[in-house]
C-alpha cells in the first residue's frame, strides 16, 4: 500500500481495504456476477461475454484468484474458473461485518 502508511492500520482495514480494491473495478464484478450465474464452472472464453480484451480479462481473472475469490484450473488448452466458495463466505462475514456497524449521526450534518 506504500504511501499510505499500511502498518499504521489494523490487519482487518488493510485487509478490508486490500478487498474493496480488488472488487472496486466494473469488470471484476462483472466477472464474478458471470461465474455465479452459470453455477458452474466456466471455461468458455469471457472474451465473448465480456467484450474486452483477452489480455484484460486475464489480469482481471490474476487479481480475483490473487484474493483467493476464484480458483482455476487448466483442462486441456482452456483454463476454467469457479468461485471459491469457502473464500467467498469468508469475504462476505468480512463485509458483513464492517456494514453491520451501527451508525449515529448527530445534528452535524
Amino acid at each position: 500500500m506504500g504511501l499510505t502508511k499500511s502498518e499504521i492500520f489494523t490487519d482487518e482495514q488493510n485487509r478490508l481495504a486490500s478487498l474493496f480494491k480488488v472488487l472496486g473495478h466494473p469488470a471484476r464484478i462483472a466477472i464474478l456476477q458471470y461465474i455465479i450465474n452459470q453455477k458452474a464452472c466456466i471455461c468458455n472464453d469471457l472474451v465473448d461475454v465480456l467484450g474486452l480484451a483477452q489480455a484484460t480479462i486475464s489480469q482481471h481473472l490474476k487479481e480475483l484468484k490473487n484474493i483467493g475469490i476464484i480458483q482455476g484450473t487448466i483442462e486441456g488448452k482452456s483454463v476454467c474458473y469457479c468461485i471459491e466458495e469457502k473464500k467467498w463466505k469468508e469475504i462476505q462475514n468480512l463485509f458483513n461485518l464492517f456494514f453491520e456497524q451501527d451508525v449515529k449521526v448527530g445534528q452535524c450534518c
